[in-house]
């Protein structure tokens, strides 16, 4: 268990002695908790500008997305002191994707993709969040300037590489990726990977997407090339990974285009840090 600073506790719903039990550690002072019967996550921070401005901003997707007939969690509780803020969201129930065997979500991969292709369907001009290329480009130059990108988030093959190097490869793209993204942006999850989809067990029907920091107009493909990269994870060879590309693709509604698949997948893991 995570020895969280007691003033999150303090801060907490109904304080310490409702039984919230730490999940997870987090990024710049963040931790997570979940309540004693599984209903509620408390996801708190400490007070400084960045933290803060991060968490209203998770606070706001959340609310907006509820709203918009796409599955996943509401804001039930916002609060802050003088030392933190805590945002309180209601649990979606079921099992998250990436624990699956690789036959439960071939079975459950059509409803991912149709699940997906009603996210991206939502009106873009309605969305008031964004998350385009040339914002995310811009952050993943100071996460690479402060020497901040996380090893294991890269490519095997990308690991020995100086971040600098990987982030230079990518730039002769940007004008004709940013073109694209004009052109087809939608209503993206911003963290499409398999923990963030949750499944009910038993229908394997999508009860709904969580993690939503991210969420935001941009690209399809930021979504598209994380969650496509991440399941192969699941999938036992390679036939079987190109096998569920293709069905994906199909029951999504779109031709895949791998070079600007691979320009995403390789821009992400240098946006977190």
């Amino acid at each position: 268990m995570i020895d969280a600073p007691r003033t999150y506790h303090d801060l907490l719903p109904g304080g310490p002695s409702q039984g919230w039990e730490p999940v997870t550690g987090g990024e710049s002072g963040a931790a997570v908790f979940r309540s004693a019967d599984g209903s509620r996550y408390a996801k708190c921070v400490p007070a400084d500008p960045a933290a803060l401005r991060e968490l209203e901003a998770e606070r706001d997707r959340v609310a907006w997305l509820a709203g918009q007939g796409v599955p996943g969690p509401r804001a039930v509780d916002w609060r802050v002191r003088g030392f933190a803020a805590c945002l309180v969201t209601s649990a979606v129930p079921g099992v998250p994707a990436d624990r699956l065997s690789a036959d439960r979500l071939a079975a459950a991969w059509g409803r991912i993709a149709d699940a997906v292709r009603k996210l991206h369907a939502l009106p873009v001009s309605e969305c008031p969040f964004e998350r385009g290329l040339g914002r995310m480009f811009e952050l993943a130059r100071d996460v690479v300037a402060r020497g901040a990108v996380e090893a294991d988030f890269l490519p095997e093959e990308q690991r020995d590489m100086p971040p600098a190097e990987l982030l230079a490869r990518l730039v002769p793209q940007l004008d004709q990726r940013i073109a694209q993204e004009a052109a087809t942006a939608v209503v993206c999850h911003g963290d499409l990977c398999l923990p963030n989809i949750v499944l009910d067990p038993e229908t394997l029907d999508v009860n709904g997407f969580i993690d939503l920091g991210r969420l935001g107009r941009a690209d399809p493909y930021a979504d598209i090339s994380l969650l496509l990269a991440n399941a192969r994870e699941t999938w036992p060879d390679e036939e079987r990974a190109r096998a569920a590309d293709e069905e994906f693709a199909e029951r999504y509604g779109v031709v895949l285009d791998r070079e600007r698949q691979r320009f995403y997948l390789h821009l992400d893991p240098l946006t977190w840090g």
